[in-house]
């Protein structure tokens, strides 16, 4: 269920939201978090939920990504840890080998967190909006006759 991002496209502007959850999150929970950290925010803005990749079978996530319309986007912990962040947790760290999820997820292409990570009882979020990439240069001009 999972979608990984293709190496040869930029990533589509919009919102983004990077989630961390503990084993058995219900999609209710995750939401309801989601949903309240976006307060204000368009929903419809969202365009991929994210998060580190040993949560990418986690029915409760892909529950979430599901009900949002919006793809399930995973990257490693290495990739994540990479990433730096406001709010660094060591639990993230003992428990995936990265010091943050939600934040690193939603940062991972770039943009302006407009909220930092927010929790739940059994999950975090964080939310990020990812710029748009201005078109491609490479075309060669035409000359005009």
């Amino acid at each position: 269920m999972a979608d990984a991002p293709s190496g040869g496209t930029s990533p589509e502007p919009g919102l983004v939201v990077g989630v961390g959850a503990a084993k058995g999150v219900s999609a209710e929970e995750l939401l309801a978090l989601i949903l309240g950290s976006l307060a204000g925010l368009p929903v419809g803005s969202v365009v991929e939920l994210a998060t580190v990749d040993a949560k990418s079978g986690e029915p409760g996530v892909v529950g979430a990504a599901r009900r949002l319309g919006v793809p399930l986007v995973t990257y490693s912990a290495g990739e994540l840890a990479a990433v730096a962040v406001p709010s660094p947790s060591g639990a993230a760290l003992a428990a995936v080998g990265t010091p943050s999820v939600a934040e690193a997820s939603a940062l991972r292409h770039g943009g302006q967190l407009l909220v930092p990570k927010q929790k739940s009882a059994m999950a975090t979020c964080a939310v990020v909006r990812r710029p748009a990439v201005p078109p491609s240069r490479s075309a060669p001009l035409q000359e005009k006759p």
